[in-house]
């Protein structure tokens, strides 16, 4: 049973709560840091520090008047602090103060998201091992193909998994940065010193160059790179959506006792969970559509960004991580019907082996079309017909007269599918 722990966590971390937490946080560290520049006295900075603590309420109170979310801040902690509030946020903007802090929970919520994938990596690899030869139909435009093994298509999505590993990585270190260089990044009133302080001690890096904010492109790769993860939770759902249809039933999503599938059917047992990971998916898309929007701002900044941000950063990084650890625990209880697996490959009566037939003629001398037009009647003869391919084949002279029943015989062999199998999972690295 997959433990679904880090979903309070990510909520906790975009509680007003925490994000108040972490603007005081980068305020008494701008403090601090000019402390140490002589220019705010070391008294002052003790009672700041002693009685810097603020009220979640009350901002709200004060917001109602002032309609600024850091100014009604500002003045909580003030009524707090009492005459020494004056060296608060001395020579800062707000979005100092906003973007780094936004940073910050932003790298939190990102190191969750990447533990939640490495979880699912070690379930997608526990199942390519398991099922590493057990054989069922490829299928290419959802025709039969050739045979393949469900091991092989866990260990696909491993690699993807593993892929999107990288991209949650590198976008929670795009977003590893701060800036404290005022109104439009000049340091005109607070020098590089504190941005440097500032950064140092909230674990981030000072941006190279700002304007009075953090530029937009570090955002929108973030939410890019958590689109992505969940478009490729969608398509690991839709490949075992197809598969439970009834006409294949190779695998099942869990269906536990008491549980309906439809309030006219009795019988169903519909794949609920994968359609609900395939449809969130589709938030995320648009979630990291509207990131992108906002990268494109007026001058040294507008406020267009700010309402979107609110609601996108911390809706996809909870949503992604609640699609995250629910498609664990569908895969964990994923029901797998190998016996079907392996039914269907001989469902087309053997015309999936029509390549190793055709290379073999080419084998006896034949031109690839001639070959090819044979073998293609010979399985067309199955489709129509109530016969098998191995009677189709044998039924052509050109062909029997050319290969005998034990060549022909011997290009249904499964293990010709799977012998390379061991050599794909050492690349992936399973």
């Amino acid at each position: 049973m997959i433990q679904r722990y880090s979903l309070p966590r990510m909520s906790a971390i975009w509680s007003q709560d925490n994000k108040f937490r972490k603007m005081l946080e980068v305020e008494i560290l701008a403090c601090e840091a000019m402390a140490r520049e002589g220019l705010v006295p070391k008294s002052s900075l003790d009672i700041i520090k002693k009685r810097a603590k603020f009220d979640v309420e009350r901002i709200r109170e004060l917001e109602k008047q002032t309609n600024h979310d850091v100014v009604a801040f500002i003045l909580n902690l003030s009524e707090n602090i009492g005459e020494d509030a004056r060296y608060l946020h001395m020579g800062l903007t707000s979005s100092d103060v906003l973007d780094t802090s936004l940073s910050v929970l932003m790298k939190e919520a990102s190191a969750i998201l990447i533990e939640d994938v490495k979880r699912l990596m070690l379930v997608l690899r526990k199942k390519a091992r398991r099922y590493r030869f057990t054989v069922m139909m490829g299928r290419t435009h959802g025709v039969h193909a050739e045979p393949t093994t469900f091991g092989l298509k866990m260990a696909l999505f491993y690699d993807e998994m593993n892929r999107n590993l990288d991209r949650l990585k590198s976008a929670s270190d795009v977003i590893s940065v701060g800036k404290i260089s005022g109104a439009v990044g000049t340091y005109a009133n607070a020098e590089p010193f504190v941005e440097s302080y500032v950064c140092k001690n909230m674990g981030l890096r000072p941006a190279n160059i700002s304007t009075q904010i953090l530029q937009r492109d570090r955002h929108a790769q973030y939410l890019a790179a958590i689109a992505i993860v969940g478009s490729s939770l969608e398509k690991f759902a839709v490949e075992f959506r197809n598969l439970q249809r009834t006409e294949i039933n190779e695998v099942e999503e869990s269906f536990q006792k008491g549980q309906k599938g439809s309030s006219a059917m009795p019988h169903k047992k519909n794949p609920i969970t994968l359609e609900r990971i395939t449809g969130l998916s589709r938030v995320l898309r648009g979630n990291a559509q509207a990131a992108m929007e906002s990268v494109a701002l007026w001058h040294e900044r507008d406020i267009s960004h700010s309402s979107v941000e609110r609601v996108v950063v911390p809706d996809s990084t909870i949503l992604l991580d609640y699609m995250l650890v629910t498609f664990m625990d569908v895969l964990d209880k994923l029901v797998v019907h190998e016996d079907i697996m392996r039914a269907n490959i001989f469902r087309t009566k053997g015309i999936i082996f029509s390549q190793k037939v055709l290379l073999k003629l080419i084998e006896k001398g034949f031109t690839r079309v001639e070959a090819y037009n044979m073998v293609q009647e010979a399985a067309m003869r199955v489709r129509a017909e109530e016969i098998d391919f191995q009677q189709a084949l044998l039924a052509n002279i050109k062909i029997s007269s050319s290969m005998s029943k034990e060549e022909i015989d011997g290009c249904f062999d499964l293990e010709h599918h799977t012998k390379h199998i061991n050599k794909i999972f050492k690349k992936v690295g399973i």
